[in-house]
């Protein structure tokens, strides 16, 4: 199997907080969801995949590289917010990315802007929070990007615009040779969409697989807790598990 992205044993600590042993690999041609609660480590793994801080230890493969700056033009980034200046036109937001990129594809970019709806004379400050989140995409895809990784896209999109966003992940996917890492907190988006997802909790991953095996193997349980503490134990007495 080919890999878009692996992560080894990828170490990173700050004076209260640690992300510890991240391992986890992407398969090329599918979609990952990063998933995990506020502060268990998704940014500083994101970070290090984007080589924006200095990790302690550990090895990133994007691409079968090590060297990021190998494969800068292959990879597509979206925030959480525009990280453009807000006086810019989106014409001037294509003057300044065409800059920094080796396979910038203007017919592309305006294909992007004429689908979403994106006039190229109007400000950044202008756009609502779909719109920006759509010029993040127009600018990831438009130089040919193999491997795309957004961070929490669609918080804040109403239901309509994260299913258009699902949409357009899955018609990027459609060359095999493209991958997605989808950091968000809306569980119904990967519901959709994941082929994969990797959970992190306290800087460690606590699962990291195909989603239908994350759904067979936990499950959500409703009911009072006393009720629900004596059926957990009642399972684990009938696979012959010691439960405490």
């Amino acid at each position: 199997m080919r890999y878009a992205l692996e992560i080894v044993g990828l170490c990173k600590s700050y004076s209260k907080f640690a992300v510890k042993d991240i391992n986890f690999s992407l398969p090329t041609g599918s979609i990952m969801g990063f998933v995990g609660p506020n502060g268990a480590g998704k940014t500083t793994t994101l970070k290090s995949i984007l080589n924006m801080l200095v990790y302690d230890s550990g090895e990133i493969r994007i691409l079968g590289e090590t060297d990021g700056k190998k494969v800068r033009d292959d990879v597509g980034v979206v925030m959480d917010s525009a990280f453009y200046e807000e006086e810019w036109r989106i014409s001037d937001v294509e003057k300044a990315i065409r800059l920094f990129s080796g396979r910038w594809d203007g017919s592309q970019f305006d294909s992007y802007l004429a689908k979403f709806d994106l006039d190229k004379k109007k400000r950044v400050k202008e756009l609502s929070r779909g719109m920006s989140v759509k010029l993040m995409i127009a600018a990831a895809l438009s130089h040919d990007a193999k491997l795309l990784i957004l961070d929490e896209p669609t918080s804040g999109l109403d239901p309509v615009a994260r299913d258009e966003l699902c949409n357009i992940l899955l018609s990027y996917v459609k060359n095999s040779q493209r991958s997605v890492l989808f950091s968000t907190h809306i569980t119904t988006d990967l519901e959709k969409i994941a082929d994969y997802i990797t959970f992190i909790m306290s800087g460690k991953i606590a699962f990291t697989g195909d989603r239908q095996a994350l759904f067979e193997k936990y499950r959500p349980i409703y009911g009072e807790t006393a009720s629900i503490d004596e059926i957990i134990v009642s399972m684990a007495k009938e696979r012959g598990e010691a439960f405490e």
